[in-house]
């Protein structure tokens, strides 16, 4: 379960930080459909939230160090997933909001894991 668990955390890990750094860094060609959608502050916000979920959802497991922050970072992703899924419905986006939907449902998964049924725990210190 360990395994699966660990994919898990780098799939949503190298997803988040992939719209993350589109979000802070959005290719010209985009960028003006992106304003259009959502205000650049708020991109940015988004933008700094996923790459901090990425980094969360894995560093803290990998060095055993508050190990509980991977837990909430699932959680975190969770949010965020579920807002992102009302916003492309809204829109009527329906292949993103599906997207989205799974991403919710990997995280939830992998929160749910770790949080009661095979939690990470804190590196020993002697």
């Amino acid at each position: 379960m360990n395994i699966v668990l660990w994919v898990l955390q780098v799939l949503l890990a190298a997803a988040f930080f992939a719209h993350g750094w589109l979000f802070l860094w959005p290719p010209a060609a985009i960028a003006e459909q992106m304003n259009a959608s959502l205000p650049r502050w708020f991109q940015l916000f988004l933008g700094v939230a996923e790459v901090l979920a990425a980094i969360g959802i894995t560093l803290p497991g990998l060095t055993r160090i508050q190990p509980w922050l991977v837990t909430w970072a699932a959680g975190g992703i969770m949010l965020v997933t579920i807002s992102a899924t009302v916003f492309h419905l809204i829109r009527g986006e329906i292949s993103s909001a599906a997207v989205t939907l799974v991403l919710f449902a990997l995280a939830t998964f992998v929160a749910y894991m770790l949080h009661g049924v095979v939690p990470i725990h804190a590196r020993r210190t002697a």
